[in-house]
């Protein structure tokens, strides 16, 4: 055993493995306490409470109690706590707290930091956790008072500020969690509102180092574009094709669909905030069960793509996807590199996006497979269209999205653990939990001669 995990100081991965387990433990016993449950409500069983735990600490979304009527305002509370930590990173946080106590940082706490922020292990990072915490509190903060403004009067004034609060860290951190059993569908009219949700879920999925970039670019007033670097490049514009897309496809495919019956400017609300939301955040304000195949199979595939790096978003990356993209242009042109904003990015890279996209779509096909199984003499293998309903809530759950057909709820024990796992691997990155559960040392490998097979 110590040889296939290795020592859990040894590798960060393994280190955010751990604490993550450890707070998802502790988050399900909490929401399973009768204080956590809505008065007279059903009692949280254990794997609920975990459940509820992973999706909210893995910031996916996914219940199966409803957030609303089923917990108390403790145990919103403490949903609220988890999804702030897993937006943040735990990692951040600790590596954080160890800066204050010990005053310096270690070898291994800078390990620590880098990989979870995204930026290079250098002699002294106390500023990275500051600046990352500053930032997500700042941005929050500003959520939650434009929030306030746009839902004011709309219900008592606790409530109103209650509301703001969970759904501005909801959003930012890309949870999905809502305060309604039908997610914000009941603000599907509420332009201002939704606005604000998709600035933060847009700001929380382009990740800390972009976001960093951004704001040290724009202090310097001369080509922005220009000075910034590959990484944001890649992100900035990939989110952009990414949003059109998702929003053209939804409002094409669904115009006389799902649409029907709403104005001009409804469908255009909709259609913004599907493109926004389905890559990373999970909120709704459309029903995803009555949408039709061709919508929902693009959606998993936008679901799949996510955020970015060192973001509180999931997926195998929008910077993975458009490095593949860019090779992928080159090849079809000729050319032997892969040229991006006067940079050429690196095949060792390349190799990376496509070992990532490979292993994401690996494990998502296992998690079917393994979902089918175990449904199989259940009601949900009944419904007209379960395979495609199986595949949405699996690769939901590992792009830690949150969207479902409806299915979360029905789902049997088995079930569930299959999803909670996927949720887990979802939030560490399959390459991040692949690492985590590695030998610690690698065997030597033989080199023979080059042959090249045929490809395509």
């Amino acid at each position: 055993m110590p040889q296939f995990t290795g020592s859990l100081v040894t590798f960060p991965a393994r280190v955010s493995l751990a604490a993550y387990t450890f707070t998802i433990l502790a988050g399900g016993i909490l929401l399973t306490l009768p204080a956590a449950r809505a008065p007279g409500g059903d009692p949280i069983s254990l794997l609920d409470g975990l459940f509820t735990a992973t999706s909210a600490c893995c910031v996916t979304g996914l219940t199966v109690r409803s957030t609303l009527h089923d917990f108390s305002l403790l145990g919103q509370g403490v949903i609220l706590v988890l999804m702030q930590l897993g937006g943040l990173g735990i990692m951040t946080i600790t590596t954080l707290m160890a800066f204050q106590v010990a005053g310096q940082a270690t070898l291994h706490q800078r390990a620590v930091i880098a990989e979870t922020v995204g930026v290079k292990a250098g002699r002294d990072l106390r500023w990275v956790p500051l600046a990352v915490l500053g930032t997500v509190l700042t941005v929050e903060a500003i959520g939650f008072g434009l929030l306030c403004a746009t839902t004011w009067g709309s219900a008592p004034a606790g409530e109103v500020v209650w509301r703001a609060l969970f759904h501005s860290v909801s959003a930012f951190c890309n949870a999905g969690f809502a305060l309604g059993d039908d997610s914000l569908m009941a603000y599907g009219t509420n332009a201002p509102m939704l606005a604000v949700i998709c600035g933060l879920i847009i700001v929380g999925g382009i990740g800390f180092p972009v976001i960093f970039d951004v704001i040290s670019r724009l202090q310097k007033h001369q080509d922005f574009w220009l000075r910034l670097h590959l990484q944001s490049k890649l992100m900035l514009l990939g989110t952009a094709i990414l949003l059109v897309f998702g929003g053209a496809t939804f409002l094409a495919l669904e115009w006389n669909k799902a649409l029907t019956g709403d104005t001009l400017t409804g469908r255009l609300l909709k259609g913004i905030f599907h493109a926004t939301t389905c890559r990373t955040a999970g909120f709704n304000t459309v029903d995803y069960a009555g949408l039709t195949n061709a919508t929902l199979f693009l959606t998993i595939i936008l679901m799949a793509i996510g955020a970015g790096p060192c973001s509180t978003g999931g997926g195998f990356k929008v910077s993975t996807f458009m490095t593949l993209a860019v090779r992928a242009w080159a090849s079809f042109r000729g050319q032997r590199q892969a040229n991006f904003g006067r940079r050429t990015i690196p095949e060792v890279a390349v190799k990376r996006a496509t070992a990532t996209a490979l292993l994401f779509a690996t494990v998502g096909i296992a998690a079917l497979v393994s979902l089918l199984v175990v449904e199989a003499d259940t009601g949900l293998s009944s419904r007209p269209r379960w395979f495609l309903d199986a595949l949405f809530e699996c690769i939901s759950a590992l792009g830690t999205v949150g969207l479902s057909t409806g299915i979360t709820p029905s789902l049997s024990e088995p079930g569930k653990l299959v999803i909670i796992a996927l949720m887990l691997i979802g939030r560490l990155g399959p390459i991040g939990a692949a690492a985590a559960l590695s030998r610690e040392q690698t065997t030597y490998q033989l080199a023979y001669p080059e042959e090249e097979p045929l490809i395509g």
